[in-house]
């Protein structure tokens, strides 16, 4: 695709076509692109020359003919068959012409058979092939429009020039290299390859190709032959027959059988517009006629789709578009199964657990279906199906066919194990129970997947439930109970409670907390600080996460090396779903910050919280200041 793309060490002459006083000398740049240095070589445009002394090219030399100017722009080979097809008396007498005359070093790239097949019979096929590249008048570069096309001096067969936003000109896909290089009888455009007419819609270059058969019957099964005849500006990414024949024959078999998913995977490989080889830059986003997108780019000069270097012929040129052949099949998510979109996603570990729960119907059938999916790195350590594991799968999938944009804060999604899951939605994340979506939908033929970044566990009970059968939390529940809220954490609601563990307990003074449990409404008053009002999954919270506590000022969340923090103390179990509310598991009493400590929370601290200190307790009086704290708000209320 030109020295623009080629990677490595290059050289390239910048054209200094006019008389300003620029510097006639040879520089190296480092281009931005690992690995590339580029020489660049100023010369003196055609028909200037230098004087010694002065810069840049400022002496004009007389003009000269069209036969004679191939002989001084780098299209010496050009002359020389011009010379050899008796070409000569046209291009140096009277007229006005137009030649797109290919360089040197297009010559020496045409394949050796085919000049071969021009050189043997100059006196029709070579000079028929040069009189392709003129055109009888004299055309400047700023009238060859985008998507302009003029007759040749070859049975009016018309030449085509495309323009592209990387400021590439192209004549039926060669690049224009050097542009109006002038003549006493035309002008002189010097291209980078060899062209030939263009005679065939892309649908004709089709149908006489073998290598396209394949591709010939699947265009006709799906009714688009007659697309491929229409006057348009299409680009074919046409897959080979052997790029076919690599596709599993079961998946082959259905995709030709269904309509509309294979309809779905030709118009995948069209875009909208023509691209050429020469306007590809990396990484170029194109929409295609299905209405997604491929990633059209380059690795060195080599075209590559999707990051792969699978072009393997470019530039078949036909009157309402261009093909580039491909040696691998490109199905797109619209056309596949849930299996398949699960196949090349990382979620391998999930797939292979829905496939030992005998759920692979579900997978691979046409219900209207949307799969949870979790990431391999939601699982710890080897899995092995057991029942249990068979029934958290079967709620992985949901009976609804649905787009994570269509989902709203509240919303309950039933699954096929018959379980309700509720679905949250915070500023950063979009979540199912304690599990996020983490990535794009993968929309296939029939059905969804959602790629999730935990392992769903949807609630078994309530917030005493969760505590009660968690021996973690065994002095929180008699606590819970002294202080009257065991009707609170059963009751309907959707609260997050940062459940101290027995750990959090036993680093309290022995005296001050036994103090604590005398005392219902300061053990209350605790408690309440530790439960906040809405339920708040670990993928909620990011930076700077308030929640307003049932007891006191409020609580400042954050998140550090995948850590959630609560007013500086770290959550060490997170995600304990209950049907009103959440729990995590915290190793310290939750204290309310101080005003400097509030200003300065952001992600959670530096360092891990230091121990519990029992002096500290005693001169803060922590649960009296929550106590008083809790009393001024009421009675600021009851005013």
């Amino acid at each position: 695709m030109g020295n623009y793309f080629t990677a490595g060490r290059s050289t390239a002459t910048a054209s200094l076509c006019s008389r300003l006083p620029v510097p006639v000398l040879e520089t190296r740049k480092k281009i931005q692109h690992p690995g590339r240095e580029r020489v660049i070589t100023y010369e003196c445009c055609p028909g200037y020359e230098r004087i010694p002394g002065e810069k840049g090219c400022p002496a004009a030399l007389p003009l000269v003919n069209i036969y004679n100017t191939l002989g001084v722009v780098g299209a010496s080979t050009t002359q020389m068959y011009s010379e050899r097809a008796r070409l000569r008396e046209e291009v140096a007498g009277p007229g006005s012409f137009t030649f797109f005359a290919p360089s040197n070093e297009a010559w020496a790239a045409l394949p050796a058979e085919i000049l071969d097949a021009l050189v043997s019979n100059v006196n029709i096929e070579l000079l028929n092939a040069l009189h392709y590249h003129m055109v009888n008048r004299r055309l400047t570069s700023e009238e060859l429009k985008h998507g302009s096309s003029f007759s040749s001096m070859y049975q009016d067969s018309h030449v085509h020039i495309h323009h592209y936003s990387n400021g590439i000109v192209t004549i039926n896909c060669a690049r224009l290299i050097k542009p109006d290089q002038h003549a006493t009888n035309g002008i002189v455009h010097v291209i980078d390859r060899v062209i030939t007419a263009v005679s065939n819609n892309m649908q004709s270059i089709i149908d006489i190709d073998d290598d396209l058969e394949t591709l010939r019957a699947a265009f006709a099964a799906a009714g688009l032959s007659t697309l491929l005849e229409s006057e348009g500006q299409y680009t074919i990414f046409a897959p080979t027959n052997d790029a076919f024949a690599k596709i599993p024959r079961e998946t082959l078999n259905r995709i030709l059988g269904d309509p509309i998913a294979l309809k779905d995977l030709l118009n995948y490989h069209i875009l909208k517009q023509l691209q050429c080889a020469e306007s590809i830059m990396s990484g170029t986003p194109m929409e295609t006629l299905q209405g997604n997108s491929l990633e059209v780019g380059c690795d060195g000069d080599q075209m590559t789709l999707n990051g792969k270097a699978i072009i393997t012929k470019k530039d078949q040129l036909g009157t309402n578009g261009v093909i580039h052949y491909i040696s691998e099949l490109l199905i797109p998510d619209s056309a596949k199964t849930l299996l398949e979109l699960a196949e090349d996603s990382p979620v391998s570990m999930a797939t292979r657990l829905f496939v030992d729960a005998g759920l692979s119907s579900y997978l691979t059938g046409s219900e209207t279906l949307t799969m949870l999916a979790p990431l391999n790195d939601a699982f710890k350590g080897s899995v092995t199906m057991t029942p249990d594991l068979r029934k958290v799968m079967k709620n992985h999938i949901l009976k609804q066919h649905l787009s994570s944009k269509s989902l709203y804060h509240g919303q309950e999604l039933e699954t096929l194990g018959g379980l309700k899951l509720r679905v949250f939605v915070y500023r950063n994340n979009l979540c199912i129970e304690n599990a996020c979506i983490a990535a794009h939908d993968r929309t296939g033929r029939y059905a969804t997947m959602f790629t999730m970044d935990k392992v769903l566990t949807p609630p078994v009970g309530t917030l005493m439930d969760v505590l009660k059968v968690d021996d973690r939390f065994s002095q929180l529940v008699g606590a819970i109970q002294n202080a009257g809220m065991t009707e609170l954490l059963n009751q309907e609601g959707a609260l997050t409670f940062f459940a101290p563990t027995d750990e959090a307990f036993k680093a309290m003074p022995q005296a001050d907390l036994s103090r604590l449990m005398r005392n219902p409404q300061q053990l209350s008053g605790v408690l309440k600080l530790h439960l906040g009002e809405g339920l708040l999954v670990s993928g909620g919270v990011s930076s700077h996460t308030r929640l307003t506590p049932l007891q006191g000022d409020k609580l400042e969340l954050g998140v550090r090396n995948y850590t959630v923090y609560v007013n500086k103390v770290p959550v060490v179990d997170a995600d304990l779903m209950a049907t009103n509310g959440v729990v995590h598991a915290v190793n310290s009493i939750i204290k309310p910050l101080a005003p400097k400590a509030d200003r300065e929370q952001a992600d959670g601290p530096a360092a891990a919280p230091p121990a519990v200190d029992s002096r500290r307790f005693r001169n803060d009086d922590l649960f009296e200041k929550v106590l008083r704290s809790h009393s001024s708000r009421t009675m600021n209320r009851s005013q």
